[in-house]
């Protein structure tokens, strides 16, 4: 929990038991959860947690950079604790979410003439099927 209130303060995030909780859950599962995973995971010990709690919580947290939401899903949004500069796969078959590290020279893709404009964010999405569910397919044998 000290690793969550550290963050929570380095983003200027007062801290409350409701948000130390999603923080401390973001940080210790890897998954990019979308909101209402983490309600599902998180509303059996905290009765008094809600869903909209929650999904604040998360906005507020992708507001001030604590965290990333990722729209890679066009149905949900998720979400990515590790701020650092990666991508993202995620399988159209399965669902899941994995990180891709990327060099630091693909992030100096050539622009469009961007003058007086600020450049906040770039994102890096790619889709198809993982390793997992090609190697199930391709262990299923049709006599």
């Amino acid at each position: 929990m000290e690793k969550s209130y550290a963050r929570l303060l380095e983003h200027g995030i007062k801290p409350s038991m409701q948000r130390l909780a999603v923080m401390e859950y973001l940080m210790t599962h890897r998954t990019h959860p979308s909101a209402d995973e983490i309600y599902t995971s998180l509303s059996p010990t905290m009765p008094t947690l809600s869903r909209t709690t929650v999904y604040n919580t998360l906005r507020l947290f992708a507001e001030q950079g604590a965290v990333l939401m990722l729209t890679i899903d066009e149905k949900n949004a998720n979400f990515d604790a590790d701020t650092s500069m990666h991508s993202h796969f995620r399988c159209t078959r399965c669902g899941r979410i994995y990180d891709i590290r990327i060099p630091r020279t693909a992030s100096d893709v050539e622009l469009p003439d961007l003058r007086g404009h600020h450049v906040e964010e770039i994102h890096y999405y790619y889709k198809g099927q993982c390793k997992e569910c090609i190697g199930k397919d391709n262990n299923t044998r049709i006599d």
